[in-house]
């Protein structure tokens, strides 16, 4: 029992010890892990995709972690921010994706599966709630995803909007309806944090990541 505590005790000690770590674009690079194009600008503390600058990936890879950032869209914008991510053979660089989205104006907003292409969603797999708090666009949301052991929340504006267990029959159902279908190797529950570039202007600041 005493060396049941004390293994409880160092464990607990170990994750209240993580510190976060602010992420910057000096921890990013190209997919081919080359410098960040031109198109990213960083400028008093945001991040911002002004013009083509190809999707940023973190040089760090994370398997369980909590990663928190602040956004916004531009009006009919389309981003996010995946994790997990990894070069699969045949299929270029996969990852789930925290969906961002202007969900009205952008055509992605009426596609999918119970609008699971919508801002705050497992992208292409799972939906957010309907009743999610966010903020108009060009207004600055804080979005957070929490990942340990297998099992991923997605919180917006402070309201936890989706959750999936990535081992439980649920997630191989909903992968299965999904355009990640008999994907070998997707989610594979460790990688890279990637930034998409996705062709319309985007703002990201105080991107924090703890490793769990």
């Amino acid at each position: 029992m005493l060396l049941r505590s004390l293994a409880f005790l160092f464990v607990g000690a170990a994750v209240y010890a993580a510190e976060p770590v602010t992420l910057t674009l000096k921890d990013f690079t190209s997919l081919k892990g080359e410098a960040p194009g031109a198109g990213w600008v960083e400028k008093d503390g945001i991040l911002s995709r002004e013009d083509k600058g190809g999707d940023l990936k973190s040089k760090e890879t994370y398997s369980d972690f909590e990663l928190e950032w602040d956004w916004k869209i531009s009006e009919a914008g389309n981003s996010g921010v995946k994790y997990w991510l990894e070069e699969i053979k045949g299929k270029g660089w996969l990852g789930v994706e925290y969906q961002i989205l202007d969900d009205d104006k952008h055509p992605d907003g009426a596609k999918g599966i119970e609008g699971n292409r919508k801002t705050g969603g497992f992208y292409d797999i799972k939906p957010a709630a309907k009743d999610k708090p966010i903020n108009a666009v060009g207004e600055w949301n804080t979005s957070k995803v929490v990942a340990k052991g297998g099992k991923v929340q997605h919180f917006l504006n402070g309201v936890l909007v989706a959750e999936a267990d990535t081992q439980s029959e649920d997630w191989k159902a909903h992968i299965a309806a999904s355009k990640f279908k008999g994907i070998e190797g997707f989610a594979a529950g460790k990688g890279h944090i990637l930034l998409q570039d996705h062709n319309d202007k985007v703002w990201f600041r105080n991107i924090r990541i703890t490793k769990l």
